[in-house]
């Protein structure tokens, strides 16, 4: 599968990372085809570095790791999403941490639909920790964490759902993609125990059930 990856930070690469070694061909773009290329090399194996725009013309999977206030317009700046699967994996906090710029009546992944007409955006890989990415497995102990996935397409969620799977997550289906509204709201609770509650960032998400 070609999937590029907006978004150069610690979740970005970490997926890319992760999705050169299951086999993928990744491609990373950055603010400069430059930086793209340094992180590539980072990444290794089959990855590949350049522009936003190169980014979206290479993949068939498009990862948005963008910090928020960035996200429109790096993805106005980008050109067509024709025909290409979005996975969103933004949230909309403020930029001091204080909580979500945007909620209730829609979310960061709704807006991202708004603006990449004909793209189907799927959210996912927003309710961990970047450094759950950059770590050489998902697992606690023998426990899978779990992620949380929406969208309104059949074909682009059973896609993510295997990606997630790659990636070592238990993948939830969530339903639509206004359950981003939900998924959101996650990530910022995550974000208060972590940092707020001082529990740091080696914790995560796990449904368990009977």
């Amino acid at each position: 599968m070609k999937i590029s990856v907006i978004g150069s930070g610690n979740v970005g690469s970490g997926l890319g990372r992760i999705f050169a070694e299951k086999g993928h061909e990744v491609f990373m773009s950055a603010s400069t085809a430059e930086k793209a290329s340094e992180i590539s090399k980072t990444i290794g194996l089959d990855s590949q570095g350049g522009t936003v725009e190169d980014a979206v013309k290479f993949g068939d999977v498009i990862i948005v790791a963008t910090p928020w206030e960035k996200t429109a317009d790096v993805i106005r700046s980008a050109g067509s999403f024709e025909g290409k699967i979005i996975i969103d994996c933004t949230n909309p906090i403020n930029p001091d941490m204080s909580g979500l710029a945007i909620g209730h009546s829609t979310s960061a992944a709704e807006e991202i639909a708004k603006i990449a007409t004909g793209a189907s955006v799927i959210k996912a890989f927003n309710t961990a920790f970047a450094s759950l990415y950059q770590s050489p497995s998902r697992l606690f102990g023998s426990r899978s964490s779990t992620m949380f996935y929406c969208g309104d397409d059949k074909e682009a969620k059973a896609t993510a759902k295997k990606l997630i799977f790659e990636a070592g997550f238990e993948a939830i289906d969530a339903g639509p993609l206004s359950s981003a509204r939900y998924l959101e709201p996650m990530a910022m609770l995550l974000i208060t125990l972590g940092y707020g509650q001082k529990m740091g960032t080696n914790i995560a998400f796990s449904l368990i059930r009977r």
